[in-house]
């Protein structure tokens, strides 16, 4: 066992409510998400706080407190340019430090698949 606190890459759990909209996303959503969650437990600190402390996200992507009055708690990750979120807060614990995903939120829409009618 290492001694004092842990550090990345993190440990991501999620709600059984947010893994379902994982699921239910369309493929390519569900890439940008995996990139979202690589970014995320591999982060020094995932609440990227401080002066451009997440300057190094990729485009797109930007993460907020919550509640600007507790930047220790939860976090909103944007993603896809603000068409979707993940709502994740950290738990700093000695052993097995978390992310722990409480809610994800995907507001695209999927391409009209139906064919065109004529008026």
């Amino acid at each position: 066992m290492t001694e004092g606190f842990m550090g990345p890459p993190w440990q991501m759990d999620w709600r059984l409510s947010a893994l379902a909209e994982l699921e239910a996303l369309p493929a390519d959503v569900r890439d940008i998400v995996y990139a979202v969650r690589s970014e995320l437990i591999t982060a020094k600190d995932p609440y990227f706080r401080g002066i451009d402390a997440d300057e190094c996200l990729p485009d797109g992507m930007k993460v907020l407190p919550d509640r600007s009055s507790d930047p220790k708690g939860r976090h909103i990750c944007f993603f896809d340019d603000g068409n979707g979120w993940l709502r994740y807060v950290f738990v700093r614990r000695m052993e097995e430090p978390q992310i722990v995903v409480e809610e994800l939120f995907w507001m695209g829409a999927e391409p009209d698949e139906t064919p065109p009618t004529e008026e």
